[in-house]
């Protein structure tokens, strides 16, 4: 390819004034000596141009391919209905219709949701991305395969940055039916045993006006009622437990809804307890008693109760009541009046002293029955015949005593159900043999109850703490006083205080310290998901996990510790995933509880519009009435409109790549030297012969 290319010995202005000076002494010339100054204007023309030194330019180029990017929506939306089908269709076809076309390259970008965020359809994005090693000339156009539902179009075709026409297909109907349900006011925090409000909307298109809705607590249905549609509606749900609570408000189907998966919205509520509050009973002073006290006073969340009897009702000193600084113990009140405010009652070294009537005791077995909680921490009062065991308190205790108090040194160990329970599991000390911690020196002998695995244990396989539940409620018998030896470092002490708090929230029902649990939370690493189930067995079943849109897959869990098993692994979507071992249920929701993806569902010829007309293109639809796909015709055009009714085009640059160059100076060189020689005889000439004739 052949082209003049001008190089100047001077600079452009320099020439430019140069080249004015000439033309006014041309022109001027021209007035006063007519014809005969042509032959100056010539050759002050040839000197102008071989200052500009121009030169003929020969290029060896290889034409390049133009580049057309296809840009594939394969986001959330674009999995409803029939739109996955219609995608790959329409995508295989522009694949085989660019295959036709020899000077356009086709670029093909599958743009996924975006794996650890919800920051919705990101096509622009991925498009500059893709191209940021293409020049712009090069750029013939771009075809968006789409539902239209996109979150990061550009404000205008200069902050788009492409030359060439945006054409966009849009898949899905325009009839589509969708029902959904939105959340308006989800408190993320509750307290346990309180009432919260959630407030929803039902929306749709194309419904009915009125629709079902069913709320569920931790997988158990709570309530079901029909809502009119495109009202805000409140709901009252009570917070039952401390920990993750999962509410789920699920409205009923349209028949032949586009989607199912946004018919539910997943509220994670955390439980928290305002106060636990805990009934301390010391029956006598003794050098465990701080222990206690120093224990549960240390918790913020603990409003303690203590009282110790330091003078019981048979005692008879002679000393005047006037004289007593004692208060007295307000039995009536606790154990009657308020027993079912408190979430645990703690008898430390209680004998029974006549202080509690035997009504008293059986309010207790109810309170425990219906869902309280109690600790027996036993000294040798308890093997004595004043023994909490020979009240009605026995009915519910986990193990009789046989009368027999051990006073020896002895380490306490676990037992086999001890390593897999929660409460004593790892305990920091546990892992050697003998555990590394110090000795207890007393020991009340008791037996346990057919049925009731110890989890501790002493001297001769003696049972020391026993666990058992009672109805609603739970029951914790510890059979020694000798704790606060580890408290007070005796013998490098011992860990009391995991022991202890492991024990007394397991009495109120602490979710992470169940013996048999399922559970399950994202790891923080993309989608990952980790899944523990805690048994007492030496097996589990296979946990089976269901995703958003009822795909179904199992897992088979590995022991790590005894008691625990678990695993690990990678969610395809994004939502509420249910998981199922036997009749335990969990919920984990992997990215927001309610992704954006899914809170506009309708494909929409609208958003796209004034940005693919402003660059030339078009948008349509490619869904047929028939069920088929219409996949406009492909064309490179050099001038005029862009698309036409069942065509779409491309702008072609005719860019190259040039292989090598070759540069023939035209003012340089014998022959230049010998025009302007030339010019000056001529000029001589024929000025000379002018002369001599005048």
């Amino acid at each position: 390819m052949l082209s003049l290319s001008f190089t100047p010995l001077v600079p452009w202005p320099v020439l430019a004034g140069f080249g004015i000076v000439v033309a006014i002494f041309c022109v001027l010339a021209l007035l006063a000596r007519g014809r005969t100054a042509l032959l100056r204007s010539v050759a002050l023309a040839l000197v102008l141009l071989a200052i500009a030194n121009p030169s003929l330019v020969r290029e060896d180029r290889e034409p390049v391919k133009d580049i057309v990017a296809v840009v594939v929506d394969r986001s959330g939306s674009q999995a409803l209905g029939d739109r996955p089908a219609m995608t790959d269709a329409v995508r295989a076809e522009l694949q085989r219709r660019f295959g036709a076309l020899a000077e356009i390259e086709p670029r093909f970008i599958d743009v996924p949701d975006a794996k650890d965020s919800d920051d919705g359809t990101k096509l622009f994005t991925a498009l500059s991305q893709t191209l940021a090693d293409v020049p712009p000339e090069r750029l013939a156009g771009v075809v968006m395969l789409t539902d239209g539902v996109v979150h990061d179009i550009p404000a205008s075709v200069a902050a788009l940055g492409i030359k060439g026409p945006l054409h966009v297909l849009v898949t899905g109907h325009p009839d589509e039916r969708d029902r959904q349900i939105k959340l308006i006011e989800a408190p993320r925090f509750g307290i346990v045993g309180r009432d919260l409000t959630i407030r929803a909307e039902v929306m749709e298109r194309g419904g009915t006006g009125n629709a079902v809705v069913t709320v569920r607590r931790d997988g158990e249905e709570v309530g079901r009622r029909a809502f009119p549609t495109g009202q805000p509606f409140s709901l009252t749900m009570r917070i039952d437990h401390g920990g993750p609570n999962v509410v789920e408000i699920e409205v009923e189907p349209l028949a032949g809804e586009l989607t199912k998966v946004n018919n539910r919205a997943v509220l994670p509520i955390e439980g928290i307890r305002e106060k636990l509050r805990v009934l301390l009973v010391s029956g006598e002073p003794h050098q465990g008693e701080r222990t206690w006290r120093n224990l549960l006073k240390s918790d913020a969340n603990v409003d303690l109760v203590h009282f110790t009897i330091l003078r019981p009702p048979e005692k008879q000193d002679g000393t005047p009541i006037s004289e007593l600084s004692l208060i007295a113990f307000p039995t009536r009140e606790l154990f009657v009046q308020k027993i079912k405010d408190f979430d645990l009652i703690i008898f430390d070294r209680y004998a029974n002293q006549s202080v509690l009537p035997s009504a008293y005791f059986d309010n207790i077995v109810r309170y425990v029955r219906e869902g309280g909680a109690l600790l027996i921490a036993a000294g040798p009062e308890f093997a004595s015949s004043s023994s909490l065991a020979r009240t009605r308190l026995a009915q519910i205790l986990p193990g009789e005593p046989n009368g027999r108090v051990v006073e020896q040194p002895y380490k306490a160990a676990l037992t086999a159900t001890g390593n897999r329970h929660p409460v004593t599991r790892a305990l920091p000390g546990s892992e050697v043999s003998p555990p590394a911690w110090g000795d207890w020196l007393r020991i009340v002998s008791a037996q346990v109850k057919p049925g009731i695995q110890p989890i501790l244990q002493g001297p001769n396989a003696l049972p020391l703490l026993a666990l058992s539940r009672e109805e609603k409620g739970r029951v914790a018998l510890l059979l020694s006083d000798h704790a606060w030896l580890w408290a007070r470092g005796y013998q490098d002490g011992g860990p009391y205080l995991d022991l202890l708090r492991r024990l007394g929230h397991w009495l109120m029902k602490e979710p992470a310290l169940e013996e048999e649990a399922l559970r399950a939370q994202t790891t923080g690493h993309g989608r990952e998901i980790r899944v523990e189930r805690q048994t007492m067995a030496d097996t589990i079943e296979p946990v089976r996990v269901t995703g958003p849109t009822g795909t179904e897959r199992t897992l088979t869990l590995a022991q790590g510790e005894p008691g625990l098993f678990s695993t690990t692994f990678e969610a395809t979507e994004l939502g509420l995933h249910t998981l199922r071992s036997g009749n335990l249920v969990a919920f984990v929701s992997v990215g927001p509880p309610n992704p954006r993806e899914l809170a506009d569902v309708f494909s929409d010829t609208e958003r796209l519009k004034a940005l693919a007309e402003a660059t030339g293109g078009s948008i349509r639809r490619i869904a047929e009435a028939n069920g088929g796909t219409a996949v406009p015709r492909l064309q490179a055009v050099r001038s005029g409109r862009l698309a036409g009714a069942d065509w779409i085009g491309f702008r072609p640059s005719d860019s190259a790549n040039i292989r090598g160059v070759e540069v023939y100076p035209l003012a340089l060189g014998l022959w230049a030297l010998a025009a302007l020689a030339g010019a000056v005889l001529a000029m001589w000439l024929v000025e000379g012969r002018r002369g001599s004739v005048a």
